[in-house]
């Protein structure tokens, strides 16, 4: 049994709402409920925190590194192109996590195709949506194995 954190950055609190378009139909309630429940499939723990601020962010990665946490799945929002605060944390960390966005970030605007986060993720799973959640928690049941 191992705890798998989620993270959800900014804005995606409006999931469902805002720019259904672009970041699909389904609520953060949601995509945490399908998580919750591959998880305890699995017998693992599932916690997440969604956080439009990134002082949160920041002291969860830290909570997380004391608390057991063994492995995290990240969408950063709008903080994969800002915070090197974040990235810093996440490093100190010292868990491994994969990255998720619900858009494809290489085909929008050009300052959101960089990503802080990227080159220390164990992977990326960008541009599939809601389904991007389900997928990285397979690899990571897979990589706990």
């Amino acid at each position: 049994m191992a705890k798998i954190l989620v993270l959800h950055g900014p804005n995606l609190n409006l999931l469902g709402v805002r720019e259904p378009h672009i970041y699909g139909s389904d609520s953060l309630n949601d995509i945490n409920e399908r998580c919750r429940n591959l998880c305890a499939a699995k017998g693992h723990v599932f916690s997440s925190l969604q956080s439009n601020a990134e002082s949160d962010f920041i002291g969860r990665l830290h909570e997380a590194r004391d608390d057991g946490t063994e492995f995290m799945i990240v969408n950063f929002g709008g903080f994969t192109h800002t915070s090197v605060a974040i990235r810093d944390a996440i490093i100190a960390s010292e868990i491994p996590f994969i990255e998720v966005h619900l858009s494809n970030l290489f085909s929008r605007e050009e300052y959101r195709q960089f990503s802080f986060f990227s080159d220390i993720a164990v992977g990326c799973i960008v541009g599939l949506g809601a389904q991007g959640y389900e997928l990285a928690l397979e690899a990571t049941f897979k990589r706990l194995e």
